[in-house]
């Protein structure tokens, strides 16, 4: 039987199961908590100690069927309900032998690539940019980040669930902060950013102390905005009205170059040029990659087609939404190019190769981060003595814009999309769209492109009970009308 796969009632530590305790993936199917496109995700309560115990003790059976595991390496965001869900986890791993190193609060890449330096499994708790009465748990390998077959071994495993103590944390280490900080200090040598006002918009952001660190490190003002000891549920794919105003608001007063700031979990970026307009995620992905000389480049489909006419790379796949897609479609370029990366609409940068320069190397990590996309541009900008908005100067004018409905049942959502795969003039006429459909995609959701050219993708969300819709134009103020046109007509159709 295939590593990872548990015959009926098969425990895989002992080859049987302990009748007087509950199954492992009877407590899972219980819960609720399902996977989505980054992690496991649920509401607050449903995500209880045995739950968290469940999933810690399948995965770390599922890494022992490939080797030793004597330590694990644990992390969390800045929501109330992740302190008690890395006790419980941390509870699950020492009734299973296993040590946990805690690092406490730190951004989702920082605890990946301590997991990978060290050779040990990794997990993280954080519902990333969802609000805060839901949250999640993301896993990864001594090689990176878990994949959709990991996960299905993970529900799977059958194991009776561990007898864990009390849930306690263990006494907190910086090194996987102090590696990633020296990850992008090594690497932007020099103090590149030196002259440079840099706005750092806090918030609750699990690295806001740690990007002021490496900002100040590389020579910026570092300008400190917005800091919250509530959290607040950044979506780095659609910007708040407030934000939106805030960025315009803080860039105008400070005099800032530039203004970063982070999703909750830190592994997605949001970047402001010197008017305080924040930039979409995928065109900050397509210049951190033509910054890095990347040839090859797996993203999801609903990016901007300006990365395929921009002709900066030799390769362009893609693939379905989440990170374990554009991980697969990184590992096939990986067999015939030298610098492959990806990225997604959010903006989170997966490095899938080494990258060298100068005598200087930066490892892979491949997994979605926010600090190395950010870092390129601002260095890029500084480099060439010129306003961050310059970088797009030379770009394809396609235009991106998105936004969301709450509270839009998936059922619902996927219901509609079904019906209208088959019908491109149905859903032009309920979305209120202003040109005929002459093409519809299918690899994530529903992808329509326009006789005028403009591009609509509907899609469920991965984590919430949310239907996103993405928007692509010749301009920028049309993908916006384009977005709000669409979710108008969506409200209605949910009424």
């Amino acid at each position: 039987m295939p590593a990872g796969q548990h015959g009926p009632g098969r425990s895989s530590a002992s080859g049987r199961v302990d009748s007087r305790r509950p199954r492992i993936d009877e407590v899972l199917a219980r819960s609720g908590v399902a996977f989505g496109t980054s992690g496991a995700r649920g509401r607050v309560e449903q995500f209880g100690d045995p739950v968290c115990a469940a999933f810690t003790a399948a995965f770390l059976t599922v890494m022992r069927e490939r080797g030793e595991v004597r330590q694990l390496v644990l992390g969390l965001d800045r929501r109330p309900a992740s302190s008690p869900m890395a006790a419980a986890c941390t509870a699950a791993a020492h009734a299973m032998g296993v040590e946990v190193i805690d690092c406490g609060v730190l951004p989702t890449p920082a605890l990946a690539l301590e997991a990978m330096a060290g050779g040990m499994p990794g997990i993280m708790i954080t519902g990333s940019h969802i609000p805060f009465d839901r949250n999640g748990i993301k896993f990864y390998r001594p090689d990176g980040e878990i994949t959709k077959a990991d996960e299905q071994a993970i529900m799977a495993v059958s194991s009776a669930l561990p007898e864990c103590g009390p849930g306690e944390r263990m006494p907190l280490s910086e090194h996987a902060a102090r590696r990633y900080t020296a990850r992008y200090t090594d690497w932007f040598p020099g103090q590149p950013l030196t002259g440079r006002r840099i706005g750092l918009y806090q918030h609750s952001a699990a690295g806001r102390a740690l990007n002021r660190q490496v900002l100040q490190a590389l020579g910026a003002e570092v300008v400190v905005l917005g800091r919250s000891e509530r959290f607040v549920p950044v979506d780095t794919e659609a910007v708040s009205d407030a934000d939106r105003r805030n960025g315009e608001v803080w860039a105008r007063r400070y005099q800032l170059d530039a203004l970063f700031t982070t999703d909750g979990d830190g592994d997605r970026p949001l970047l402001a040029d010197e008017r305080g307009h924040w930039l979409h995620g995928d065109i900050v992905g397509l210049l951190c990659a033509r910054a890095l000389g990347i040839q090859a480049l797996a993203v999801p489909v609903s990016c901007n087609t300006a990365i395929e006419a921009c002709s900066d790379f030799q390769r362009v796949v893609r693939t379905q939404i989440g990170s374990p897609h554009v991980l697969a479609g990184m590992e096939r370029l990986g067999a015939q190019f030298d610098r492959v990366a990806g990225f997604e609409a959010n903006g989170g940068f997966l490095l899938g190769t080494a990258v060298e320069e100068n005598g200087r190397r930066l490892e892979p990590l491949p997994t979605r981060d926010a600090l190395l996309p950010a870092l390129a541009l601002m260095v890029a900008a500084a480099r060439a003595d010129v306003p961050l908005s310059a970088l797009m100067a030379d770009l394809p004018a396609r235009y991106t814009a998105s936004d969301r409905l709450r509270d839009f049942p998936s059922e619902r959502s996927r219901g509609l999309l079904n019906r209208w795969q088959e019908d491109g003039a149905a859903f032009q006429r309920s979305l209120g769209l202003p040109a005929s459909v002459t093409a519809l995609d299918t690899t994530d959701g529903l992808r329509a492109t326009l006789a005028n050219g403009d591009i609509v993708h509907l899609r469920p969300s991965g984590n919430a009970p949310e239907l996103r819709c993405y928007a692509e134009a010749d301009r920028e103020d049309r993908a916006r009308d384009l977005v709000s046109t669409a979710l108008s007509n969506l409200a209605v159709l949910s009424g």
